[in-house]
């Protein structure tokens, strides 16, 4: 695993050197010598740009290092160059850490160009579509906040975390809008997803206070 990240992380310029080498074995020689360095020199450089160094991040994200894996984002210099589907997980993950800088205008401008690109998974959808209607509420849109937010759920998420968190944020726009009925519904829907992250259970427990008290 590590000699094929150090190959993603450095193809580009050993994709040049071997076409130097193929080159120059074809001036001093011939072309057919100098044809598996010229084939393996192209596929490098090809992949380079169609498929980019995105495997890279996977080790930066679970360790927390956000710092590395916005380097290793920064490092692709033609984004409309890669594959539809990593460009569109590559806006993604642009917004990702636009969103953990509190930059939520920038997040929001990542996010809807991974979405209008569209999600390899449905699953991934709906995770991009949660984050975006979290966005909106926390610029104030609560209308369009709504939107994103029932889109998300109907696209499914990716896990009971997630779905937790939609159907809690559901619950606390049906409170706001007095609709009491569909807010204790949405609730009982976020505790049957048993969460487990310590905020969504905090959020949980702080609901439960009162939402027996409320009508309907």
């Amino acid at each position: 695993m590590k000699a094929y990240n150090f190959l993603i992380k450095y193809r580009l310029p050993i994709s040049i050197i071997l076409l130097v080498a193929g080159v120059y074995v074809n001036y001093s020689g011939s072309f057919w010598p100098a044809f598996p360095l010229y084939l393996v020199g192209v596929v490098l450089l090809f992949s380079h740009f169609f498929f980019g160094p995105l495997r890279l991040i996977q080790d930066y994200m679970e360790n927390g290092d956000l710092d590395g894996a916005e380097k290793v984002l920064n490092s692709v210099k033609f984004p409309n160059l890669l594959y539809k589907p990593i460009r569109s997980v590559y806006y993604t993950l642009k917004g990702n850490i636009a969103m953990s800088k509190q930059d939520f205008d920038g997040a929001e401008t990542m996010m809807k160009k991974g979405l209008d690109l569209g999600m390899p998974m449905k699953e991934a959808e709906g995770a991009s579509l949660l984050q975006m209607g979290m966005l909106a509420m926390q610029k104030g849109n609560t209308r369009q906040g709504e939107s994103y937010i029932r889109q998300a759920i109907r696209k499914g998420l990716p896990d009971k975390e997630n779905e937790a968190a939609a159907y809690l944020q559901m619950c606390s726009i049906m409170m706001n809008k007095r609709e009491f009925r569909a807010a204790k519904d949405f609730f009982r829907k976020a505790k049957a997803c048993k969460p487990t992250t310590p905020q969504i259970v905090s959020q949980i427990k702080e609901i439960e206070k009162y939402i027996s008290r409320m009508p309907g």
